[in-house]
Formats: C-alpha cells, structure tokens, sequence
C-alpha cells in the first residue's frame, strides 16, 4: 500500500466528488472534444495537483504534430494526455496516436482519457516499439475514501510522480502476476520442493521432475499463463533472479542394506 501524504487526501476529498458531478452533466450534454480538455485541465489541476499555467501545456509541439495535453514538474515532462470527447469510446487507433506522440519526444508514460475513463500506458522503448496498458479506471466510479482509488489517482499526481510511485507501482505488477508465479512454479527449487513433500505423503515414493512438470502443465496451470509473450518475459525474470536451474535428475533408486548374520554365541 502506497503511503499518500494527508494533505493529499484532503484535496482528493474535496475535488473528487465535484468533478465526478461535472464530467456527468457534460456527458448528458455530450461535450465536444475541446470543452472535454478544458475539464480534464481543470482535475489535473484540482485533484492530481498541478499547476494549470505552469505545469500543463496544451497543444504540445512534438515535430510536426501536437499532443492535447503535456503534464510536467520540475521542468520534466511526466507524461502526455491524448483527450477524446467525453462521449466517445477510447479506441486502439487513439492509443497508437498517443504512443507515436510520445515515442517522438522520447516520453514514457501517455495517458488516453475521455474525462471519465482513464487510461495509463508505458511505452516500452524496444524494436518493434511496444506498449503496456499499467491500469485504468473510471471517475466517476472512483470513491475518494476508499484506500486502493486514492492510490488510482496518487500514482498520476504530482506528489506521486515525484516519488516514483508509478515506477514501483509498475515494478511490483510486473513482478507479483500470474505469469511470474507460473514461472517460479517451473523453477527447479520449487520443483524439488513438490517432489520432496510428495515423498513425505507416501514414504519410498520415486518421482520424477519431469513428471510433475507435465502434472502441472497439463491438469493444472492454465496454458496463457505458461506461453505466450507474457509467460517468456517471466521466465526470463526467474532466470535472471535465481540464477541457472538445478540439473534434472532421476532418484536414485534404494537399495536395499545387507543384513549379516549374528555370530554364534559361546555356549555357557
């Protein structure tokens, strides 16, 4: 659980609920595209905490196009805003216009809004040029009490950028999933660990690695967790971190101890 700083909360207290009740009259009056950027300036100013003549430029000049929306402190851009009209459904052609954006300026983060929806992207900076969706939510579905949306909306604020929270947000999702614990299943010291339990369930038991890998491929992980993009890049992670496997390797088999006979007892 992320720490927030009080005095962010109190704004989240204070704006949330207000502009949750805006964003609704505007979509019953179907906004434009424009007047759908002047309030989504308003809430990065009023609830995320910029400053809205300072910190957030509109029409940001990148090469020979612009992005609606660049969000800065400190002088660095934090991450861009591709608006849509609030009554407009966020599509994939919005996001690939977003992302080009911000690959063109060299810029991480792009956030794809129509007000309501929120959409927060990371651009992986690798051939070809990839992106992931971090997380989403809706505000006005957002409960400015509830612990996990304070943390929906800290990870956007300026307080929030500053301390790197979206970086260890992202961090801990990449590393605490279903891929990655999948992988770390397969890992042949967790392996050992199953053949060595199974051993204690029936005493003199031989069982094979391999054998339990195929149990656990077959009849009980799920196949998207174990193959794909997703399951490579975890496996490479638990490679990384636990350094080489242990070599397969069949039990020994038991033999079985030579009883000698007992020696004649002297007769008394």
């Amino acid at each position: 659980m992320i720490a927030i700083p009080k005095k962010v909360v109190r704004r989240f207290m204070q704006n949330v609920e207000k502009f949750q009740g805006i964003l609704r009259n505007a979509k019953n009056r179907d906004i434009n595209e424009a007047d759908t950027s002047t309030i989504i300036q308003d809430i990065l100013e009023n609830v995320f905490g910029y400053d809205k003549y300072k910190e957030i430029t509109a029409e940001f000049a990148i090469r020979s196009t612009f992005s609606d929306l660049a969000v800065k402190s400190n002088d660095n851009i934090n991450f861009l805003v591709e608006v849509k009209a609030i009554g407009l459904e966020l599509k994939e052609s919005h996001l690939r216009q977003a992302v080009s954006y911000g690959v063109n300026q060299g810029i991480q983060w792009v956030v794809l809004t129509n007000g309501i929806n929120w959409e927060i992207y990371r651009i992986r900076f690798e051939k070809p040029v990839n992106d992931e969706l971090i997380y989403s939510f809706n505000f006005i579905e957002i409960n400015p009490k509830e612990p996990k949306d304070q943390e929906k909306l800290f990870l956007l604020c300026k307080e929030g950028i500053n301390k790197d929270a979206i970086e260890e947000f992202h961090e801990h999702i990449k590393s605490v999933n279903r891929f990655t614990i999948a992988a770390l299943i397969f890992n042949s010291s967790v392996l050992n660990v199953i053949r060595h339990e199974l051993r204690k369930i029936s005493s003199g038991i031989l069982v094979d690695i391999e054998e339990i890998e195929k149990i656990l491929k077959n009849e009980i992980l799920k196949r998207d967790v174990i193959e794909g993009k997703e399951a490579e890049e975890a496996k490479a992670r638990v490679k990384k971190s636990c350094g080489k496997p242990l070599r397969k390797r069949k039990e020994p088999k038991i033999k079985e101890e030579t009883v000698l006979p007992e020696e004649p007892q002297p007769l008394q």
